[in-house]
């Protein structure tokens, strides 16, 4: 039984729960080594005090499974097959119906719900999700390689990315060439939508890039991050196109600044709020406090947003082993979008920063 199962079997005793399901495919991954991407069909660890784990998935998956390490037993069924009636007989022939069962409450859709509540009615269901968040919050010396790699493949990203831009150019393009290139290096996937955002509509922090084409005094803003083995990077980098005012210069150099003070105030058992406020008292005090109006990061690992939120009322302090990014932005409709952004990895050193692109304010010719 794997380390990361024996520790999770720990928290559920201490939780009082003889058991999980596990079913998001992030959370699998953690605790099988299998990555998958279910689709409709269900996929699924269930840790239990009483016996060995099970994974359920697909029989076509079956082998996969077992070649990624799963070691265990497991319930693989065809598409005709209903895998909680299987699960369901798997649970009587053991003779260990669970008395409580935790589950993740923001991946368990009502209907699978409905389906587990059928299937064991006399069992307490609750959620249980924040006990694997817990456990997965602290990367061990593996995780922590993976999003150094995943990291200097999203740097690669944004210079390839600087490197397409020339005047004419659309988003959409500027986005296939660096989709393109990482796939050559080996990215199977971006970890989220990449977004190559021009002129005004970097003032939007969630911008949808389009066919809009790059003119000289653009501010381009780039925002991505690849998934290597599993684990998920993240960057943001805004530069110039050919020319600047001096209200985009304020605005970059208000931002960068923002950014170095929160990273300044990543230290060993400082609550994670005050990072957020290390930046936001920054942009405050130069004017632009209405234009920054998102946290300042969020987790990252298994998944591109995860425990903990990084919001200026979190009081969690931070521990050796977290990764997180810090992201300070500055939006002003009509004028300019600036967010700069890395990813912070505490150790017993402090916090190093494993997004190494340069964040000096490029004008690029």
């Amino acid at each position: 039984m794997s380390a990361k199962i024996k520790l999770l079997l720990t928290e559920l005793e201490t939780n009082q729960l003889d058991s999980m399901l596990v079913t998001s495919p992030a959370n699998v991954y953690y605790l099988s080594n299998y990555l998958t991407d279910p689709h409709e069909r269900v996929v699924a660890v269930y840790v239990s005090a009483a016996h060995d784990p099970v994974l359920i998935l697909p029989a076509m998956e079956a082998e996969d499974a077992k070649n990624a390490g799963w070691t265990h037993a497991m319930i693989d069924y065809h598409d005709h097959e209903d895998p909680w009636e299987l699960f369901l007989a798997f649970l009587t022939n053991s003779g260990k119906i669970p008395k409580n069962l935790g589950v993740e409450e923001d991946n368990l859709t009502l209907s699978r719900f409905n389906k587990v509540k059928g299937i064991l009615p006399t069992t307490e269901i609750s959620q249980a999700q924040e006990i694997l968040s817990k456990l997965r919050v602290i990367k061990n010396e593996q995780e922590y390689e993976l999003l150094k790699k995943a990291a200097e493949l999203a740097d690669f990203g944004v210079q390839t990315g600087i490197n397409a831009l020339k005047e004419g150019i659309s988003e959409l393009e500027v986005i296939a060439t660096i989709e393109y290139e990482l796939k050559k290096k080996g990215v199977q996937a971006m970890s989220f939508s990449t977004m190559v955002l021009f002129g005004h509509k970097t003032a939007s922090p969630h911008g949808t890039p389009g066919t809009a084409k790059l003119q000289k005094g653009d501010m381009v803003l780039f925002d991505l991050g690849v998934i290597f083995e599993g684990y998920c990077s993240d960057i943001t980098r805004t530069v110039a196109f050919q020319a600047i005012n001096d209200e985009q210069k304020k605005i970059y150099h208000t931002v960068l600044e923002g950014q170095l003070k929160a990273i300044e105030a990543s230290k060993l058992g400082n609550a994670v709020g005050n990072i957020d406020k290390a930046a936001r008292d920054h942009i405050d005090a130069n004017g632009y406090g209405e234009y920054f109006n998102h946290r300042i990061g969020h987790g990252l690992g298994l998944e591109t947003h995860e425990y903990p939120s990084l919001h200026g009322n979190n009081t969690l302090p931070l521990q050796n082993g977290v990764c997180f990014t810090i992201e300070p932005g500055i939006y002003v409709p009509k004028v300019a979008g600036v967010r700069i952004e890395d990813m912070i990895f505490m150790t017993e050193n402090g916090a190093e920063i494993l997004t190494k692109f340069p964040k000096e304010l490029q004008i690029i010719k």
